[in-house]
């Protein structure tokens, strides 16, 4: 029985869809979600000078954790939420920190499945936290 499930959120369709099953298991198992969102900082350069987009990146981070939260509520699951910043740190690598600040026993997150040169130049969250992981993984393919 799974009493804190860590769910990395991403913005995206499938880590919606992630979000929505996660709910499910949560509520059926009364655990407790634990929402996260990692940004990076992004800084772009251009003839008159550089623009830091990471304000940016923060607020949106913000945002889709307050909606999650609220959708965690709605269903009747208790959730926190979390948001932070990778500075040089891996995204998978933090959110198995995070699996780990939080006492997670389950990271249920969505995998876009990604392969052949996609996924070799893109790379691959999910696998990244598979790899990193001492809790159980629950990879949810978007649909």
């Amino acid at each position: 029985m799974y009493k804190r499930i860590l769910v990395p959120l991403d913005g995206s369709k499938t880590s919606a869809a992630a979000l929505k099953d996660a709910l499910k298991l949560a509520k059926e198992q009364r655990a407790q979600v634990c929402l996260t969102h990692v940004y990076e900082r992004v800084k772009h350069v251009v003839t008159e000078g550089v623009i830091d987009l990471t304000p940016a990146l923060r607020r949106q981070g913000e945002d889709l954790l307050k909606a999650a939260l609220a959708q965690a509520r709605k269903a009747g699951v208790k959730g926190t939420a979390k948001l932070v910043e990778a500075g040089s740190r891996r995204i998978p690598a933090v959110i198995v920190e995070r699996a780990a600040a939080e006492r997670a026993d389950l990271i249920a997150m969505g995998t876009h499945g990604r392969r052949g040169f996609e996924r070799l130049f893109v790379g691959s969250v999910a696998e990244g936290v598979m790899r990193r992981a001492t809790i159980p993984v629950l990879l949810l393919p978007g649909r």
